[in-house]
C-alpha cells in the first residue's frame, strides 16, 4: 500500500487513491485533504474526467498469455521449472527417437555404444529435469552403496573425491538396455555428473563424445563399463574420471 505524502504533495497521491492502491486509513486521510483543499478536489476531478475519458474512447488491449504466470513467478508467488535448453529439447527427441525405433536389446550383452550413448544422456537430462537427481541423497559413500543392494544386480564402485573437487551427492537408478543399473550423481563447482555403471565384455580404454551439447566419457574396469556424463567442459570430466579410476574402491 502506498502511504500518503505531506499536505503539499498529496496531489501525486490522487492517481493512486482513484486506482484504489491506497490502505483504507490512508485513503480516508486524503478523503479529508480533498474535502478541505479546492484544489486538490478539482485535480481528483479533472483525474477522473480524463480516466473515464480514456475508458469510454479507447478499447481495452487483452494481456498477452502467461503474463500472470511470469509475473507470479517473478514475485514468488508460483515455482516454476527452468525451461528446457536447447541441449535438453534436442536429447529428448534422441530419447523418443531411440524408444520408438524399436531397437532390440539383449540384456546378457553389453548394448551397443552409441545407443547406449544416447541412453545415458536421456537419464542424465531426465534427472536434471526432475525435482532433484537422485533417488538417494547423501555425501556418505558408505550410506550410497549400500542402498543399491537388492535393487540392482551388483551394487557399484563408490568413491569420496570431494578433495578432488568432486564431491559425492548421491545415487539413483537409471535403466538401459532393460537393465536397471546403478548411477552415482557427482558434483564440480555447479555442474552435475551422473556416472553410470553397465556391465561391459572386454577391455575399452577411455572414450569421449559429444550428445546434445553434453559430454560423455566412457571407459571399462574390471567387467564394468562407466559411462561419465555432464555439461563440464571436457577436460573437467577427464579430470574427474581419472580422479574416479586411480581412487581405491571402497570395502
Amino acid at each position: 500500500m502506498i502511504a500518503p505524502a505531506p499536505r503539499s504533495d498529496n496531489s501525486l497521491l490522487v492517481h493512486g487513491y482513484l486506482d484504489g492502491e491506497l490502505d483504507p486509513a490512508h485513503a480516508l486521510e486524503l478523503e479529508h485533504a480533498i474535502t478541505a483543499d479546492a484544489a486538490l478536489a478539482a485535480e481528483r476531478d479533472s483525474t477522473q474526467a480524463l480516466r473515464d475519458l480514456i475508458r469510454d474512447r479507447l478499447a481495452r488491449e487483452r494481456a498477452p498469455a502467461g503474463l500472470r504466470s511470469r509475473i507470479e513467478a517473478a514475485v514468488g508467488l508460483r515455482r516454476t521449472r527452468p525451461r528446457p535448453t536447447w541441449g535438453m529439447l534436442v536429447a529428448a527427441s534422441v530419447l523418443v527417437a531411440v524408444m520408438a525405433s524399436g531397437t532390440t536389446w539383449l540384456t546378457s550383452h553389453e548394448p551397443r555404444t552409441d545407443a547406449a550413448a544416447e541412453m545415458v544422456v536421456a537419464d542424465h537430462l531426465r534427472a536434471l529435469m526432475a525435482s532433484q537427481p537422485t533417488d538417494v541423497s547423501s555425501s556418505d559413500r558408505h550410506t550410497v552403496k549400500p542402498w543399491f543392494n537388492g535393487r540392482v544386480p551388483q551394487a557399484p564402485k563408490v568413491v569420496d573425491l570431494t578433495r578432488e573437487g568432486y564431491p559425492l551427492i548421491g545415487g539413483r537408478i537409471d535403466v538401459i538396455g532393460r537393465m536397471p543399473v546403478p548411477t552415482l550423481v557427482y558434483r564440480h563447482r555447479q555442474h552435475l555428473i551422473s556416472l553410470t555403471a553397465v556391465p561391459a565384455t572386454g577391455v575399452k580404454w577411455p572414450a569421449r563424445r559429444t550428445i546434445a551439447g553434453f559430454n560423455v566419457l566412457d571407459w571399462s574396469d574390471n567387467d564394468v563399463r562407466y559411462w561419465a556424463v555432464s555439461d563440464l567442459g571436457a577436460s573437467d570430466l577427464d579430470s574427474f574420471a581419472k580422479a574416479f579410476r586411480e581412487a581405491e574402491p571402497d570395502g
